[in-house]
């Protein structure tokens, strides 16, 4: 059976969270396990959306905080499929924080995550390829290829 091709904006996901007391650490700023948390439950939504399968997490590529979150904060994440090859999907996530007493907004953190698609046996299974419609989709899916081919070089 052939899978219909979909297009980017189709997996997109933006997931908001208050950060909260339980989210904070001693110096009332957000843990980054909970940030973690919050980016593989964003890319495993856009990479179901996109297969419209069960997924797993193959794997998350280096991740680095640059600023960060405090307690009150509104944290916005941005997910989107990237890249797709047989079984596996590349997913996006832009973590931006948003004081809100003041409107800034701060970029928080990005990563990228692989999800592998799984049939109703628990195995990997085809999922649809990606339609490019922007430059901005082309120039992701080229970089994300890229890591792709870094990742299986480097196992």
């Amino acid at each position: 059976m052939e899978l219909k091709a979909k297009k980017v904006s189709d997996s997109e996901v933006t997931m908001t969270q208050l950060v909260l007391p339980i989210h904070t650490n001693s110096l009332d700023t957000i843990f980054g396990g909970t940030i973690m948390s919050w980016i593989d439950i964003a890319a495993a939504i856009s990479a179901q959306r996109h297969s419209n399968k069960d997924v797993v997490t193959a794997s998350m590529d280096q991740m680095s905080f640059y600023a960060p979150v405090k307690r009150g904060w509104v944290v916005n994440l941005k997910a989107k499929v990237n890249f797709v090859s047989k079984t596996s999907m590349e997913v996006g996530v832009k973590v931006m924080a948003e004081n809100p007493k003041t409107g800034e907004l701060f970029h928080t953190s990005s990563a990228y995550m692989t999800f592998v698609a799984l049939n109703s046996h628990g195995r990997p299974t085809e999922v649809p390829s990606l339609i490019l419609e922007t430059d901005e989709d082309k120039r992701r899916y080229q970089e994300a290829k890229l890591r792709r081919e870094q990742r299986l070089a480097s196992r």
